[in-house]
């Protein structure tokens, strides 16, 4: 288990604990809350310890909770990055994917899979695009779409807790 590099998430006061982490899970501040209610103990100050609790805690909400979870993520290559709408954690992530690199034509095709994904499934397309690139994750957009709406709500909330993860480990 790895330690933060820059701070002590344990000897953090609940209002510092919540700026600090309110967006690892995508504007919803409710999970830094409720993981720090549940006491702040050394296993907060290693990054797998935190987010086996964060991840319990989404795991453990309600269906319309994690719907909404879900609902606060942006579109990929979506008109939220195209008016410079994203988070600076999304922003970030989906510049190293090359999403901001599209051509017209990748551009069209996320736009028509975004689409068609949300008429399916009800909420966005997710996926933790650290490490991939623009081609990567249309192809998993493309085999994504034919899943049920079951296994894509679970895909989302595990994809979720990926994205999660690597944010906590930049800290």
């Amino acid at each position: 288990m790895s330690r933060f590099q820059t701070l002590t998430p344990s000897r953090l006061s609940r209002e510092d604990f919540v700026t600090v982490f309110a967006d690892i899970y995508e504007h919803s501040p409710w999970v830094a809350e409720k993981a720090f209610d549940l006491g702040t103990d050394d296993s907060i100050n290693q990054i797998d310890g935190l987010h086996q609790r964060m991840a319990d805690l989404l795991l453990s909400a309600s269906y319309a909770t994690q719907l909404a979870l879900i609902n606060a993520h942006p579109d990929l290559a979506g008109k939220a990055a195209v008016r410079g709408e994203l988070t600076a954690s999304s922003n970030s992530e989906q510049a190293g994917a090359g999403i901001h690199a599209c051509t017209a034509e990748e551009f069209a095709r996320f736009t028509e899979l975004n689409d068609a994904y949300k008429a399916k499934f009800g909420f966005p397309f997710i996926m933790a695009v650290k490490g991939s690139d623009r081609h990567q994750i249309l192809a998993a957009f493309e085999a994504r779409i034919h899943n049920s709406p079951e296994q894509e709500f679970a895909c989302a909330l595990a994809e979720i807790n990926k994205i999660a993860l690597l944010r906590l480990q930049q800290l």
